[in-house]
């Protein structure tokens, strides 16, 4: 089975095609980086323009690297959110018009539970449920256990401030530029991460919620109040240190209650090195059996790929809508 899948959740245009829910044909990203250094962060309606400017273009050359013909495609994914209410409105647009003229299925596509789906690419030995997964991105953070394709529950999520929202924060006040997350971890590879006592927010609670914005005002105080200059790299590396100690201990807790057979990491965040040697490590040591999924970098940020592997699984169930009812949902929730 074909799936074209398109993706403009936030700032990344991305078109991709996936054959049997784990073979990439193509997985083509459109970044815009460099279009939002200057402000420091994401502007809505510049992102939704880059979108509308780039989109038939990318559509093209995905079809064309993977030597496919749009008659050929067997079903159309796209996110319908969470994201940016004028970015998604490009690709939903894109997709409807597609299935409409085309006459071809059509599925919606969470764009948290294909973070989770990463896992499932070029992957000869995929999860098996239960799998627990644990989605961090720019603006999500949440733990969800996988009873089966299209069946979850969600554990866990953010309070607040998202892990990787709080990365962009740290990395403005510490003024490391855009996008914070691999300036963060640039930073922090060359300093000391027990330099300062930073807060592990909520790790000692009964539950599986997350919340960083105290972290971050934590970080805004230690500079506003110190009478001296603060090395940036110590505090960006003990920055970094809390939020990795939060993120996998409240994973463990999860993990040793619920028992799964898997993890699946996934989101921007999850790019993150030493979060992913922090997981290695912890995996290991644990008594029981659990097989870690860690994506390549490449699909741990937004990309299409992951949208095309969560759409041939919805598809395969015939989880099909008309595209006169597919609507934007730029607060959409895992159900």
């Amino acid at each position: 089975m074909l799936i074209l899948a398109i993706e403009t959740s936030c700032d990344e245009t991305a078109v991709a095609v996936i054959k049997d829910g784990k073979e990439i044909l193509s997985n083509l990203v459109a970044s815009q980086i460099d279009l939002h250094k200057e402000f420091g962060g994401i502007v809505p309606e510049v992102a939704a323009r880059a979108h509308t400017e780039k989109m038939i273009l990318l559509l093209k050359k995905s079809l064309s690297k993977a030597e496919v013909d749009l008659r050929e495609i067997d079903a159309i994914a796209v996110t319908f959110g969470p994201g940016l209410v004028g970015s998604l409105l490009v690709g939903l647009s894109t997709a409807k018009a597609l299935a409409y003229s085309l006459d071809k299925k059509l599925v919606a596509i969470n764009h948290i539970e294909a973070h989770l789906y990463a896992a499932w690419l070029e992957e000869n030995s995929p999860p098996k449920f239960p799998a627990l997964g644990l989605v961090v991105s720019g603006g999500h953070t949440e733990l969800v256990l996988m009873k089966d394709h299209g069946k979850y529950k969600l554990l866990g999520a953010t309070l607040d401030d998202a892990a990787g929202e709080a990365f962009d924060k740290v990395a403005k006040l510490l003024d490391l530029g855009y996008p914070g997350g691999p300036a963060i971890s640039k930073a922090a590879e060359k300093g000391n991460p027990d330099r300062f006592d930073l807060p592990r927010p909520m790790l000692k609670q009964d539950n599986f919620d997350f919340s960083f914005a105290g972290l971050k005002t934590a970080v805004l105080y230690l500079i506003k109040n110190s009478k001296v200059d603060i090395n940036k790299n110590d505090l960006a590396a003990s920055f970094q240190k809390a939020v990795v100690d939060t993120l996998v201990g409240k994973t463990l807790k999860a993990i040793k209650k619920y028992q799964p057979k898997s993890f699946n990491l996934g989101g921007g965040v999850a790019a993150n090195l030493e979060l992913r040697k922090r997981f290695v490590e912890a995996i290991h040591e644990l008594p029981c059996a659990v097989k870690f999924y860690c994506p390549p970098v490449e699909l741990c940020t937004d990309n299409a790929a992951i949208v095309g592997a969560n759409g041939y699984f919805k598809a395969k169930n015939k989880e099909f809508i008309n595209w006169r009812d597919l609507r934007v949902d730029p607060v959409a929730e895992i159900k």
